[in-house]
């Protein structure tokens, strides 16, 4: 079992939504928190409340959206913590739309974020990991990485991505004393990007609150978990598993589930909310812009 207290967490998406909630779970645990976000007033109020809690707060503000530049936040996290145990990476976005609505830039914000930004962080302390024989990556995926979620789909394949390239890596790891984990939450309500659209959640989808995702980060740290479905009804998140299997088998069956779910009516209206949101707010200001500070989380 791997004992967080006194261990330094890099934590992305840090300053809002579930990155809150990891943070203070977290620092429950006396961790050294070294958050990562575009906030700076957002992330002095963390670290405020991370101090309070018995752990140790640390903000970074940069956007990571901006891939190619990681390896100058790399060098500014060694700066203030030249050993990193745990990477959590949580930030992301989600664009929802027609697919054919989205444009080029829509696209490769989604990937940046939610995909590549996640690599190349594992990529940049993954090494001192590996020299130092021990460590742990935690990753935020979602359950629409294993089932496509319409009006959604590009989040839906960086989600994919993100859980397939979890599991590859988690083979390489294997006897290095480097664990790697997959957090599957559904809806999470209260908080993040199902929160920020203002639709409510189908009543028989099932949701989770960000107390439950940042209690299915810490066990997934301590217990070297490989995937965790987080679901606040333990009956309905195994029903969630025995539904992604037959899924898997079944795809049309998983489409027709989805619908008497009302998923996609629910991603239909935010597509259309999202779009009218744009059109009111393109007074000179450029969209994808506005997308990244409704929903980067």
């Amino acid at each position: 079992m791997t004992t967080i207290a006194g261990k330094t967490v890099v934590l992305t998406g840090a300053s809002r939504g579930i990155g809150v909630f990891i943070a203070h779970a977290l620092a429950e645990k006396q961790a050294t928190v070294v958050g990562v976000s575009r906030s700076q007033q957002g992330l002095d109020n963390l670290c405020a409340e991370i101090n309070a809690m018995g752990g140790r707060g640390i903000g970074i503000p940069f956007d990571i959206s901006n891939v190619e530049e990681l390896p100058v936040l790399r060098q500014q996290i060694e700066r203030v913590a030249p050993s990193v145990d745990i990477l959590i990476n949580n930030a992301g976005i989600e664009i929802y739309r027609a697919f054919q609505d989205y444009s080029l830039a829509d696209i490769q914000s989604v990937l940046s974020i939610n995909l590549l930004a996640a690599m190349e962080l594992t990529r940049a302390f993954l090494p001192s990991m590996l020299r130092q024989g021990n460590g742990h990556i935690v990753n935020i995926a979602s359950l629409a990485s294993k089932k496509g979620n319409p009006y959604n789909s590009v989040y839906s394949a960086s989600k994919a991505g993100l859980l397939m390239w979890t599991d590859a890596l988690r083979q390489e790891l294997a006897g290095t004393g480097v664990g790697i984990s997959a957090i599957c939450p559904g809806y999470v309500s209260g908080q993040g990007m199902i929160a920020d659209t203002g639709v409510p959640i189908p009543s028989l989808a099932g949701a989770s609150t960000p107390s439950d995702v940042a209690i299915a980060v810490v066990r997934a740290i301590e217990q070297n978990q490989a995937e965790v479905i987080v679901n606040q009804d333990p009956i309905a998140a195994g029903m969630t598993r025995l539904l992604i299997a037959l899924w898997q088998i079944f795809p049309r069956f998983g489409d027709t589930v989805y619908q008497w779910l009302g998923v996609a009516k629910l991603n239909q209206i935010r597509a259309e909310n999202q779009m009218h949101s744009d059109s009111v707010t393109r007074d000179g200001r450029d969209r994808l812009t506005q997308n990244n500070k409704t929903h980067f989380v």
